[in-house]
């Protein structure tokens, strides 16, 4: 587990961890999925934390952050949020690592702070443009049918489906973590926020523009056999992020950090020394 302290942004906790040398402003930061939490991130956060400044958190609904009731559980609610914990540390410049509905929280708060932006690294998300849904967040997306399927998403379950659908067994540790914080709140919040993003065009046509326009740096790590997220979905990716580069991984899933860490902390790593070693964050 990362350890972590406290910061609340509008009365909305998040558990957050910050490492690694504080000179400057300048930090790397991790933003996970659905489910979470942030210590998804406990494999590639402490190798960066050896050169560089670490931020990882846990967003609000997910992990050891607040269940808020009165939430914005839109894509700009999640970004505020987030935006709102970096500046709260000083943090002026930051390379953003993406993970799944990290990715569309990370990149809108990206565009509404382009000068902040060190670089991307997007491990299998991005921008959704023309996408669809899969079936579990069409159900999601439904009323009442969503709600059935959270309350019938029992531990067993949740850890079933989840080795069912990735190409190899997840580690114990890792499905148990992500079912020990999957209380009815969390179940809640995932709902609200999917059910945000129906119009996947709608809200990402716009989004990709806008990231077109920055053209950060980009590193670009997909898992090839991510059932929820096709590598057709990474291809996009590509047309969205003139200058990324793509790490296609075979054999690995929706989450690749946890399926072969090593190999995704190699491509990170040699990334983010190159960003960092060619940057100064401003003070």
């Amino acid at each position: 587990m990362l350890q972590a302290v406290r910061i609340s942004v509008n009365g909305v906790s998040s558990a957050v961890h910050d490492t690694g040398p504080r000179e400057g402003s300048e930090a790397v930061v991790f933003v996970h999925g659905t489910p979470g939490p942030m210590d998804d991130w406990e494999e590639l956060a402490p190798a960066v934390g050896s050169f560089a400044r670490v931020v990882a958190l846990d967003m609000p609904g997910f992990g050891r952050a607040g269940r808020p009731r009165e939430f914005d559980f839109t894509l700009a609610g999640y970004a505020r949020h987030l935006g709102g914990v970096l500046d709260q540390l000083g943090v002026r410049r930051a390379h953003l690592v993406l993970h799944d509905m990290g990715g569309p929280w990370g990149l809108r708060w990206a565009a509404d702070h382009p000068g902040a932006l060190g670089s991307l690294t997007l491990i299998n998300t991005g921008v959704l443009i023309d996408y669809e849904w899969h079936t579990f967040a069409l159900i999601w997306q439904t009323p009442v049918l969503g709600e059935v399927l959270q309350v019938i998403a029992v531990p067993w379950l949740i850890r079933f489906v989840m080795n069912h659908d990735n190409p190899r067994p997840l580690p114990r540790s890792f499905t148990h973590r992500v079912t020990g914080y999957a209380d009815w709140r969390q179940k809640m919040s995932v709902n609200r926020l999917y059910r945000s993003l129906r119009e996947t065009n709608a809200t990402f046509l716009p989004l990709a523009s806008a990231m077109s326009e920055i053209d950060p740096p980009t590193c670009i790590i997909w898992g090839a056999a991510d059932k929820y997220l096709p590598l057709t979905v990474a291809r996009k990716q590509t047309e969205v992020f003139p200058r990324a580069e793509l790490h296609v991984l075979p054999g690995l899933g929706h989450w690749p950090f946890i399926d072969d860490p090593a190999a995704v902390r190699s491509l990170l790593l040699g990334f983010l020394r190159r960003q960092l070693g060619g940057t100064q964050a401003p003070r």
